[in-house]
């Protein structure tokens, strides 16, 4: 199955200061939206991303309800220039984003900041890939064999790379055949046994396809679960959901 991922959903409580804070931080431009009785969805991008990079999509529902974080989901990760770390750090500090974890406390190699709803963001040196566009996004699962092997069976992801530290170990997977500049999945097993909380407040992963019908047969093939299938969504895409509860949406290609 050729799956790229195609974007991560996040929600918020307020669209417009979600929108202003990645538009003037990261430099994101407006890709698209989707306007329903209910709901709004936007998605976000640099300007020249990628053609197989994936975009965020913001989720703000009308209701004016709030989420709880949850910690099943880590983080985004953003790319800058394998020099630029500091300063970019530096830029964000001073346009006064939130000081969470500076590159020094990180050991010069990546850093952290949130957005307005407390979304976690890592910033990753690379040297590939447009500027704050979208690296891999973290998911932390309970046992990191099914978690592997539900990304190989699943979708043909293949295990790109690995950290190794005392008390966790995260896995990368990738679609087969990736450019570099495509989104990962980084799967992060903590290896004390505990559980985690889904909260709402992080969506979903999509993948893109070419025919939808045919991968969600083959989705159910490989056992993944059958949670929303294309026709319960007018066709026009799928869900499903891998072994520890993360919800995984299945789009078709633009």
């Amino acid at each position: 199955m050729d799956a790229p991922i195609d974007h991560v959903m996040l929600r918020v409580e307020d669209l417009e200061e979600s929108l202003e804070w990645y538009q003037t931080h990261l430099d994101y431009e407006e890709k698209g939206r989707w306007e329903a009785d209910t709901f709004t969805n936007v998605f976000l991008g640099p300007e020249d991303v990628h053609e197989d990079g994936a975009l965020l999509e913001l989720t703000y529902n009308h209701d004016g309800r709030t989420y709880e974080m949850g910690d099943a989901w880590g983080h985004i990760a953003v790319r800058v220039p394998e020099d630029e770390l500091e300063s970019s750090y530096q830029q964000l500090m001073d346009e006064g984003v939130e000081d969470y974890r500076d590159p020094e406390s990180c050991g010069n190699r990546y850093a952290f900041v949130k957005d307005p709803d407390g979304h976690e963001i890592e910033i990753v040196k690379r040297d590939y890939g447009a500027k704050w566009s979208l690296d891999h996004t973290m998911i932390r699962v309970e046992d990191a064999t099914e978690a592997l092997g539900y990304w190989l069976r699943t979708f043909e992801y293949e295990h790109t790379g690995r950290w190794e530290a005392e008390t966790f170990a995260n896995y990368f997977m990738s679609r087969e055949g990736a450019a570099p500049e495509e989104m990962s999945v980084e799967l992060t097993y903590n290896y004390d046994g505990r559980t985690y909380t889904m909260g709402d407040a992080w969506g979903h992963l999509a993948v893109a396809v070419d025919d939808l019908d045919e991968a969600w047969e083959q989705v159910l093939e490989r056992e993944s679960e059958d949670y929303r299938d294309p026709e319960s969504c007018g066709d026009r895409y799928a869900f499903t959901k891998d072994q520890d509860g993360h919800e995984i949406e299945i789009v078709r290609k633009d």
